[in-house]
């Protein structure tokens, strides 16, 4: 089974940069779904990828204002069909440090207060389903170091007030 685990991104020299957007992030997640419907396992990662990439560079930027929790629900949601993807293709290592790096994503951005706190407190509600994950994950495959040490890392952001909630 081809999994395409690893996609090469390619974009030719002739098109033109577009900025990412939540509709292009729509766009590919649908575009992944629709592959992974019928079996093109390949093709599928390969627009989870594009669209984990395009959520990223909605939160490298400041989100627009009112679109924060959108935004990192994107970013959430793409980390966690790549995550589920490669858990089925039996990369399992892969998709523990998928949810990993989502979930000190959420931290990260709770922790700086230099996101605002619309974006703070929005990484702080989706950080439950990140956490959840880990939780899935461990239950269903065994404990992982890189996974206890994230979800360590976690409670100390949480006592430290993260984003201003227990």
């Amino acid at each position: 089974m081809d999994t395409g685990l690893h996609p090469r991104p390619h974009r030719p020299a002739d098109t033109p940069y577009q900025p990412a957007t939540l509709t292009r992030w729509q766009h590919a997640a649908q575009r992944a779904q629709s592959a992974q419907q019928l079996g093109q396992w390949r093709m599928a990662m390969a627009y989870q990828h594009q669209a984990l990439a395009l959520s990223l560079q909605l939160l490298e930027r400041t989100p627009p204002a009112g679109h924060e929790d959108d935004c990192i629900a994107a970013a959430v949601v793409s980390h966690l069909n790549v995550a589920d993807l490669q858990a089925e293709a039996g990369a399992l290592a892969d998709a523990a440090e998928v949810l990993c790096r989502a979930h000190a994503l959420l931290l990260s951005l709770m922790a700086d207060a230099r996101h605002g706190a619309a974006l703070q407190q929005a990484a702080w509600r989706h950080s439950r389903e990140t956490h959840a994950a880990l939780l899935r994950h461990v239950q269903a495959h065994g404990a992982q170091p890189l996974i206890t040490q994230t979800l360590s890392l976690a409670h100390v952001v949480h006592a430290a007030g993260g984003a201003g909630h227990h």
